[in-house]
């Protein structure tokens, strides 16, 4: 552990809005029933005496009083310790020299002693002197065996802390068992200081009444992502092993026959695919750098390669041309390997590697559309802030504009008709809803409009290859609906829902095969299963319960809601409250990432795992998000901090006219844009928050755009009228950003942040908490050197939660 200030500055730090040596995190002081005579329901530890008293760990005199000022001996720590761990009686009695057997604290340092939890000095224990705050810390780390979780902290009197004892202080701050910015090594402990700290460390390893372990929400789902091989016979599934993801396959039908086919441990395998029934693509990601690898395996676990084994360089998967001949172990992929800023498209044989280019990039296309033959026919171009539909008849001739579209229009080619004739594609042109429509290729204009939805974008369409048509459309409102263009699909489509009453489900793979299809359940209180519906027999048959020991009777209902902004937007939202009430809650906001992107109906983990913790939680589709039309989502343009933050506000105070939440105990967390719209909450309304934690998030709007991916460059000139324009916006992009705003700052906060994040670079966060710090408020920062935007390793994700759940209980507890 680095003690230097510079040094912590520039890894990480830890932080606390609490000046006096201790009391309540939250700056008040509790009522507790009156156990003894000398502690009073006002007393700022009297919740925890009581507690511990209750359950027998620690007791007063004969007197009825507890002495809760008096300095405490190192013997009663040792009594109160060992009670509190449980610990049996010890082998032997004769540890240290000053402790005879007679002694009242034999057995409890003996016990201590035994489990390598105390040291004395010389053969002695000392059991009658004082205990410092330094010798508490390191009996804490080693009792409740405190791990290091990479939020690297600093103290003012660091100095002060003894060599031996300095790495335990640290832990205990780390696992915000101390939020202190001066922790007064040498000072002695009182009786009421240890009963806090020492419930506080209890609090780390158990669990309260009806509380799930961490572990049932964090880790991997048991098998997902079920993919049939095209012939059948071969089921595909990720499944966790060890904390790495593998790929396994078993013959279909036959549970025992199950195998895993991949061996990679150094990346992440974030999606798979068949590509035939003897060979399976991958796709894979390292330590969240985003440098996307495509790997080929065979079924039967042989020949794994890397096809794409470029540094630094993005690959991603585009189709299959093995149904044409002369191609039949070619795929088509997009690539920046030529130039980081673009990507060009690529003609690869998964079976030799060979790669040849096939379309280079003429400009700033950001994406790519082949004909029913593989060829790469269409291509949109940007030029900052404008896209142009570019379109060529044969590879030979070059790519020319043949649709222009303005800013905020969209048009996003889908798929040629099945006779080449026509696009199908999602425009908002001359609308504000995405709806589906026709391009004619031959007379270069708008066709007919296929479906739109009054209130809602279409997002998807369902395709059957085998009937050349399209069977039904999906869009978003409260939840996920499609609209049926085909009889036979709705048909199919009834017969399962019959099966499954009440349920959600989404079809999987080839949706009109002859006789199985595959499909999975899913649900707000459930992470749903995997099943095989027989058309022939009308039987359904559960593959896999995706996380089985997910139980729906102990979840919340996660509920549709909906708001009106100050201005007039009807904000659309989800509300979850814990089991355990439904007002007067501590609440969590959380707004969602993107922020072109919107919060959906369904089982998240991060949600169960707060409402199973007692807190109600807010989700808000603020206006920017996408799913609700043009006008919605450009609303959101250079908002950033004003408007977009006033739907989050709009969104507490509609919580608290409801009665849902507790005014003075709400908290904001966000990952990458709600980790700045947890910034700027605990920024522009700093009596709004009792706590903010900042998950990835940008800090500045300057260098957020300064610093962003160069595939992004492309999109600079939108992104420069969605955030802002450094130069044209000056002020206003200083006006919300919450760096420059950091001396408003007065509500306790956590960062959290990855090394190799490529959008929202570690220096965001980094700027920030020292802005912090040289205000003399310490800020805790966990950092983690192996991760990029979001942990994803099991561990690392192990200690964000349980350091962002300590952290919500010091700060919102009652």
């Amino acid at each position: 552990m680095i003690r230097s200030l510079a040094a912590c500055l520039s890894m990480g730090l830890i932080t606390v809005f609490l000046s006096t040596l201790v009391g309540p995190l939250s700056g008040q002081a509790y009522a507790a029933p009156t156990i003894y005579k000398d502690v009073p329901a006002e007393y700022y530890a009297s919740k925890e005496i009581a507690k511990l008293t209750e359950s027998g760990i620690i007791e007063g005199n004969e007197q009825g009083l507890f002495q809760p000022d008096v300095e405490i001996t190192r013997g009663v720590t040792a009594v109160w310790l060992s009670k509190a761990l449980k610990l049996r009686q010890p082998n032997s009695l004769n540890g240290f020299t000053d402790v005879p057997a007679s002694s009242p604290y034999a057995m409890a340092v003996n016990a201590l002693k035994e489990k390598d939890i105390v040291q004395g000095d010389q053969g002695r224990f000392s059991p009658e002197e004082p205990l410092t705050r330094e010798q508490m810390a390191s009996l804490l780390a080693r009792a409740f065996q405190l791990k290091d979780n990479h939020m690297n902290i600093w103290f003012k009197d660091e100095k002060a802390i003894g060599d031996s004892h300095f790495i335990d202080v640290v832990r205990l701050k780390q696992h915000f068992i101390t939020e202190q910015l001066e922790f007064m090594p040498k000072n002695k402990v009182t009786r009421a200081q240890l009963v806090l700290f020492l419930s506080r460390a209890i609090s780390t390893v158990t669990l309260k009444d009806n509380e799930l372990p961490l572990d049932d929400f964090l880790r991997g789902s048991a098998q997902s992502s079920f993919k049939s091989s095209p012939d059948g016979k071969k089921m595909a599934y990720l499944k966790t092993a060890n904390n790495q993801t593998h790929i396994y396959l078993k013959k279909t039908g036959e549970e025992a026959s199950e195998t895993r086919i991949t061996s990679l441990t150094n990346r992440d395998i974030i999606g798979f695919l068949w590509f035939s029934n003897d060979k399976i693509l991958y796709i894979t990601d390292m330590y969240g750098t985003e440098d996307h690898h495509i790997h080929v395996v065979n079924a039967d676990g042989t020949d794994e390669k890397d096809l794409t084994p470029f540094d630094q360089v993005r690959a991603q998967y585009m189709e299959s041309l093995s149904y044409m001949r002369g191609h039949e172990f070619d795929i088509l992929i997009s690539m920046n390997e030529r130039s980081s800023q673009r990507f060009d498209v690529y003609r690869l044989n998964v079976k030799t590697g060979a790669m040849e280019i096939v379309a280079q990039n003429p400009g700033n296309v950001t994406s790519w559309l082949t004909d029913l033959y593989g060829e790469v026919r269409v291509a949109m171009d940007t030029d900052g802030i404008n896209t142009s539909m570019l379109y060529r008849e044969t590879p030979a001739q070059p790519f020319k504009p043949i649709l222009k579209l303005n800013y905020g229009d969209s048009f996003i080619p889908i798929m040629f008709s099945f006779d080449n004739s026509q696009l199908f594609a999602l425009s908002n042109i001359g609308r504000d809803k995405l709806a589906l429509v026709k391009y004619n290729m031959n007379t270069k204009e708008m066709g007919d409009t296929v479906y739109e939805n009054p209130k809602a974008d279409v997002t998807n369409i369902i395709i059957s290859y085998q009937k050349e048509a399209i069977l039904a459309v999906e869009y978003e409102t409260d939840k996920v609906y499609y609209e049926y263009l085909d009889k036979e699909y709705e048909r199919l489509n009834v017969m399962i829902a019959n099966k499954l009453p009440n349920q959600s489900y989404q079809i999987l793979g080839n949706p009109l095969p002859d006789t199985k299809v595959l499909l999975r359940t899913y649900s707000d209180k459930s992470p749903g299963a995997y099943y095989y519906y027989d058309r022939k027999k009308d039987t359904l048959d559960k593959i896999a319960d995706s996380k089985p020991w997910i139980k729906e009777e102990q979840m919340a209902e996660m509920k549709p809601i909906s708001y009106r902004s100050r201005d007039g937007y009807t904000i659309n939202g989800y509300l979850t409250l814990p089991k355990t009430g439904s007002t007067n809650l501590p609440f969590v906001i959380l707004p969602h990432g993107g922020p072109w992107a919107r919060d959906s109906w369904g089982y998240d983990s991060e949600v169960q795992l707060l409402a199973n913790r007692g807190y109600g939680v807010l989700q808000m589709n603020f206006r920017g998000s996408t799913g609700y039309g043009k006008e919605f989502k450009l609303a959101g343009d250079k908002q950033w901090g004003k408007s977009m933050q006033d739907d989050i506000t709009d969104g507490v105070s509609w919580l608290t006219q409801q009665g849902y939440a507790d005014p003075k105990r709400i908290a904001i967390y966000g990952a990458s844009y709600g980790g700045y719209a947890a910034l700027a909450g605990v920024t522009f309304t700093p009596d709004l928050y009792a706590a903010g934690i900042d998950y990835m998030g940008p800090s500045s709007l300057f260098t957020f755009l300064n610093t962003m991916p160069s595939y992004w460059e492309p999109d600079r000139q939108k992104l420069y009228k969605q955030v802002g324009d450094p130069e044209k916006d000056k002020k206003q992009m200083e006006d919300r950003s919450p760096l420059l705003h950091a001396d408003q700052i007065k509500t306790p906060i956590m960062f959290a942040q990855g090394v190799n994040d490529p959008r929202v670079k570690k220096s965001e966060s980094d700027q920030i908490v020292l802005a912090l710090r040289q205000r003399g408020i310490d800020a805790p920062y966990m950092i983690k050197n192996d991760e990029g935007h979001g942990f994803q390793t099991y561990a690392n994700r192990v200690d964000f939660y349980q350091a962002m759940l300590k952290f919500l209980d010091n700060h919102l507890s009652k």
